[in-house]
């Protein structure tokens, strides 16, 4: 496997699937750090701050993963308002639809945004090989 990412940002407003996840990327020693939100907003302003896209915490999150389905901000909105980035700022990060829904209005919704991985709950560890392997 490559050699560690820095830093992964969780996005989801299931505490629940966060704590599986964080527990399942600290198991598979994946990052050196990984970040939890429950709400949308706050993880884009905490990453990119606010829509200027200046990392107010420094160093950009080597992988997001966001779900699509969450109050306030969903996940289509944090798509679109990271696709609206900076190009240099966007390609130090990848990310990644983690979602329950497999509904096929909602794939399409994502697959207008090139570079945004799709990935179906629950996250595994054969899910994030792969996932590895593919773009780091």
């Amino acid at each position: 496997m490559a050699s560690k990412l820095r830093n992964i940002v969780l996005v989801d407003d299931n505490e629940t699937t966060s704590f599986l996840n964080n527990r399942l990327l600290s198991r598979l020693e994946v990052a050196e750090q990984v970040q939890t939100f429950h709400k949308a907003e706050q993880a884009y302003q905490q990453i990119w701050g606010g829509d200027k896209g200046q990392q107010p915490t420094g160093d950009a999150p080597d992988l997001v993963f966001v779900d699509l389905k969450m109050p306030g901000m969903d996940g289509f909105e944090f798509l679109k308002l990271y696709s609206a980035l900076p190009a240099e700022v966007r390609e130090k990060t990848v990310m990644a639809v983690l979602t329950t829904s497999m509904h096929a209005a909602d794939t399409a919704r994502v697959a207008q945004y090139a570079d945004v991985e799709y990935l179906a709950k629950p996250l595994t560890e054969e899910k994030m090989s792969k996932l590895l392997e593919k773009r780091f």
